[in-house]
């Protein structure tokens, strides 16, 4: 009887109902040693503020979608967002993580947070919206937004508002928001702003003329002036940005060393455009222009000068003035190695090229060489038919522990199935589908010059007996012929 009531209290029966009690330890590691079960992974569980981010996100989606929900932006948020307190931060990953046509949403959510005071409208808060609404070309909203909150503009806003205006080609509205300011932000760091935007984006002479507008307020500095030179140098304004060197000579301060090296690299570009032989001379008295005014050569001049003897193919000039950097003091940084990596595998002189691949990682360079840089390596090997080395760096890219992508798998099957290197083509291709890579699968025709030509057996053909004296008639007729003597030509005399 004891028996049957300890069975009965160790195997419950399953019609027990849900409330059983648990098995002894005992048996747990009987039934774990007997059948093991794999343990589930764990699931990483979203931090609260990125499932926040996401909610806003998702609202801000629905608010958009077309047509729009029966409820205001206003009900919508205090319905499902009452009890939000959200930061800065949490604002700007919510706008990240929102799709693109969200530009009025997210306009509608800053002003009810604002309303029920759970931000405060400053211009770290602001900042994040008007990029999210200019990114979307939505500028009349985020003029709405600053007329609204005028006690929130800031550097920042500023900044991101110029920028995206100055990206979307509107120059003249840029510089007449800056006219419209208030007095208190009409200060130096906004006009270095603007004059920042306009020159990146290609209007230099937008910028110079709103920097001399206001030069009785604010007098250009040093800063300001580099931004110019260099914005003049980046448009092929060669004539514009020496004649703004020398104006600034004369006002008694002198440009950065940014401004002679965009300078620098406009004449060498403008040179490489019309004439390439001529870029050496030219560079040089450039050089020595920069001499005479007491400005030295840095990492920046090198860099400039071995990237344009580069693209001209001229390597051998570039590894030149790379050896000679120390002489000047300088140290060649990781542009540099980049660039002349690249020609070097372009020049198929592919050992040196690995070899200054070794000299970038002994320098601190090699978090530079990422799988970015790497795909742009295999992809010139692949160009100059070099499928054997691009292999072999394509390994040292999964050896440096960089994962390859969709581009180096794609263009190695195919290099290597075009080469008529189908086992090692597929091999790679079972690898990528392995690793989990969305490698499309083609059909690829191999190239006539990696393809061997069968040699063909040529098979003498056997004569008839009157080819043979038809034949022999002919050797002997040339035979008899040859011991006739052919009669001698006389001159003519005049």
């Amino acid at each position: 009887m004891w028996r049957r009531q300890l069975l009965l209290r160790l195997f419950p029966s399953p019609a027990t109902g849900a409330t059983t009690a648990p098995p002894s330890p005992f048996l747990r590691h009987l039934s774990t040693s007997s059948t093991p079960t794999p343990t589930p992974t764990p699931t990483p569980t979203p931090t609260p503020a990125t499932s926040l981010a996401s909610s806003l996100a998702s609202a801000l989606t629905a608010l958009s979608t077309t047509p729009p929900p029966a409820t205001t932006p206003d009900a919508y948020f205090s319905l499902h967002f009452s009890d939000v307190r959200p930061t800065n931060a949490l604002l700007a990953e919510a706008l990240a993580l929102s799709p693109p046509a969200t530009s009025r949403a997210a306009a509608d959510l800053f002003r009810f947070l604002v309303r029920r005071r759970s931000l405060h409208p400053s211009d770290g808060a602001l900042a994040p919206v008007v990029r999210h609404l200019a990114r979307r070309r939505d500028f009349p909203a985020v003029r709405a937004l600053i007329q609204e909150f005028p006690t929130a503009l800031g550097p920042a806003t500023l900044d991101a508002y110029l920028q995206q205006l100055a990206r979307a080609g509107r120059p003249t509205d840029a510089v007449k928001v800056f006219d419209e300011l208030p007095e208190q932000l009409r200060n130096r760091e906004v006009l270095t702003l603007l004059v920042s935007a306009l020159s990146a984006e290609g209007f230099p002479s937008h910028a110079e003329r709103a920097a001399k507008k206001v030069a009785n307020e604010i007098f250009p500095d040093d800063n300001i002036c580099t931004l110019l030179v260099s914005g003049y140098a980046n448009a092929s304004k060669l004539d514009h940005a020496l004649r703004l060197i020398g104006e600034t000579r004369r006002g008694g301060f002198q440009p950065g060393l940014d401004a002679y090296n965009a300078v620098l690299d406009c004449v060498c570009r403008l040179c490489r455009k019309k004439d390439s032989l001529r870029m050496p001379m030219e560079a040089e008295k450039f050089l020595a222009d920069m001499e005479a005014n007491g400005i030295p050569r840095d990492a920046g001049t090198f860099r400039v000068l071995i990237t344009n003897f580069c693209k001209i193919r001229k390597t051998e000039d570039a590894m030149n003035l790379f050896q000679r950097m120390g002489e000047w003091g300088c140290s060649p940084d990781a542009g540099t190695y980049l660039v002349l990596i690249r020609s070097l595998y372009q020049a198929a002189r592919t050992s040196e090229g690995d070899e200054m691949m070794t000299w970038m990682r002994s320098a601190g360079f090699g978090d530079k060489l990422d799988r970015k840089a790497y795909y742009g390596f295999i992809k010139i090997l692949c160009g100059i038919e070099r499928v054997e080395h691009a292999v072999k760096v394509f390994r040292m890219m999964k050896g440096y522990g960089h994962a390859p992508g969709v581009k180096s798998y794609s263009l190695l099957i195919e290099k290597l199935a075009r080469h008529n290197l189908g086992d090692r083509s597929n091999a790679l291709f079972r690898e990528a589908v392995a690793r989990g890579v969305p490698v499309a699968q083609g059909d690829y025709t191999i190239d006539k010059r990696y393809v061997k030509a069968k040699k063909e057996k040529k098979v003498k053909k056997r004569l008839t007996l009157p080819e043979k004296m038809r034949l022999k008639s002919k050797r002997l007729y040339k035979l008899r012929m040859s011991f006739v003597k052919k009669p001698k030509r006389r001159m003519l005399r005049d």
